[in-house]
């Protein structure tokens, strides 16, 4: 498990060496393909909610500075966020062509099938969520994946990062049947990448970290760090406990420590890099209209009737609903303006700016 502090005239090299003591050889085979799976939480360029383009485009070099050849980006959608308009506002597409990494997607069947998949680890909820079976894409299996989420809190689970990634894509756009039982969900599938994956990664991005009502409406905080992790469960409890929270009260984490899937309690993690452990940076996570419908219909007192809404056409009321909050009432009148603000006034927004003119840094750096 490794940390270190960065900057943005660095970031590149940064992202390379926190990788190379985190043991990326050992955890991923470079003779074996590898899926990006890049964090889109927002379609819109929120900071914080989104894997950064410098995040991404430092992994793919450090991939190919170490030989990694075979590697793919798969996006996901979901019932509120628009794969392709989220790749784009977020400049990912520039930095996959210029690195010649082709992006598939796990909701096109000419990309890849969803298959039945019978976990030899025992489910704490998914079996029963899904009766019918547990379908994965077909593409993930027998391939490494290296993660790239971000330093952030969440209204359902606290905070959420690598184990929180694999969400998107190893599950259908039904994954919000598992919201109910969303810490049990995030164990099970970490069972499930250690049993199809031919190995796991992952690099969080803290240069901006996300405070509040997570992982949409947050408020973005400036914290130059970045991790990386073979262990999925280290990395969410180093971070947690950087945001300021005890990992092991977390529930998704403390399940996953207590069953061996990875290392949550942070006496037992060994962090090399620069020194953090002094750091807790109080963050909360705040309320806002999510929270308070998810108490009513999926911890409260409609959980067992829920199918009634979730399962059935009435489900389309409630995208809806989420779509007017988060990209008319929010984007609109509050966080477009967070957003330029950090954009104007802050390293890293100024970088993201880069970004969208020159599309990369590395080879535009090389053009000149």
């Amino acid at each position: 498990m490794a940390v270190l502090r960065v900057t943005p005239e660095t970031i590149l090299d940064d992202v390379a060496r926190v990788m190379e003591l985190a043991g990326l050889r050992q955890a991923l085979d470079p003779r074996s393909p590898v899926i990006l799976k890049d964090n889109i939480t927002w379609h819109f360029p929120f900071p914080a909610a989104n894997t950064t383009p410098w995040q991404l485009e430092g992994v793919v070099r450090a991939l190919r500075g170490a030989g990694y050849g075979d590697v793919t980006c798969v996006q996901n959608d979901t019932v509120v966020t628009n794969a392709f308009k989220g790749e784009d506002l977020n400049h990912y597409l520039p930095i996959l062509r210029a690195y010649g990494v082709p992006v598939l997607y796990n909701f096109k069947p000419t990309d890849m099938k969803w298959v039945e998949y019978r976990p030899k680890a025992h489910m704490l909820a998914l079996d029963h969520i899904f009766p019918e079976g547990i379908r994965v894409p077909d593409y993930f299996i027998g391939r490494g994946i290296l993660h790239l989420p971000t330093v952030k809190t969440h209204i359902h689970t606290t905070t959420t990062g690598a184990m929180k990634n694999a969400f998107g894509g190893l599950l259908s756009a039904k994954r919000h049947y598992t919201h109910t039982w969303i810490h049990d969900t995030l164990v099970d599938l970490l069972a499930i990448q250690r049993e199809i994956h031919t190995g796991l990664f992952a690099v969080m991005d803290g240069t901006t970290a996300g405070n509040g009502a997570g992982p949409r409406t947050m408020l973005p905080v400036v914290k130059n760090v970045t991790l990386a992790s073979a262990d999925q469960v280290a990395i969410d409890a180093v971070a947690a406990r950087l945001m300021g929270f005890d990992p092991l009260t977390i529930a998704y984490i403390a399940r996953a420590h207590a069953l061996g899937l990875g290392v949550g309690d942070p006496r037992e993690i060994e962090v090399v890099g620069d020194d953090v452990s002094g750091e807790s940076w109080g963050f909360e996570v705040g309320g806002n209209l999510v929270k308070v419908a998810a108490r009513i219909f999926w911890f409260g007192p409609l959980k067992g009737i829920q199918g009634f809404f979730f399962r059935t056409p009435l489900v389309h009321a409630f995208i809806l609903a989420s779509e007017i909050y988060h990209d008319y009432f929010r984007w609109g009148l509050i966080d477009r303006h967070t957003f330029d603000a950090w954009r104007r006034s802050t390293d890293w927004g100024r970088l993201f700016e880069r970004y969208a003119r020159e599309g990369t840094l590395a080879r535009a750096d090389a053009g000149r």
